[in-house]
């Protein structure tokens, strides 16, 4: 009688979990973890570190005793492409051209990782998510960041 076929998918996510946790673990292992009382700056990334891993465990052991699930599907490269651009695009802006303008043109370059997002909501979404984020991190939490930089006209 033939094995049933394992889940991919879930196989390759618990793996890159664990991976990821492992390394992230070993990152931690020169700094002071402390106790739960008396934390260090290792304490917290050690323990979600261990959460990661185990949560990575329970998934790829799910995937090895149960039936085969969808195949593991093409590469999303318009995701990737879009995606891991942004956060990078707003940390080498933010000191220049300031919080507003990087965050709504970030909101932008996100939003194009979609190919069902259109032109004009995604500009709806670069505005709100631009608007309410100054709101909340400007205003009301009073974090010391300028709105607008120096590289900026006005």
């Amino acid at each position: 009688m033939a094995s049933p076929s394992r889940d991919t998918t879930d196989i390759t996510t618990g793996a890159l979990l664990m991976a990821a946790a492992a390394f992230f673990g070993w990152q931690t292992a020169g700094l002071n973890i402390g106790t739960a009382f008396r934390m260090g700056p290792g304490y917290f990334p050690m323990i979600l570190s261990g959460l990661l891993f185990l949560l990575g465990l329970i998934i790829l052991l799910k995937a090895l005793k149960g039936p085969a699930g969808e195949p593991l599907g093409a590469i999303a490269w318009r995701g990737m492409l879009f995606i891991l651009p942004a956060p990078i695009f707003f940390g080498l802006t933010v000191r220049g051209l300031g919080f507003v303008p990087s965050l709504f043109i970030t909101s932008l370059i996100a939003a194009m990782a979609s190919a069902r997002m259109k032109p004009l909501p995604a500009l709806l979404l670069a505005v709100v998510v631009t608007i309410f984020s100054t709101l909340v991190f400007s205003y009301a939490l009073g974090l010391p960041f300028r709105r607008f930089g120096p590289w900026l006209p006005f």
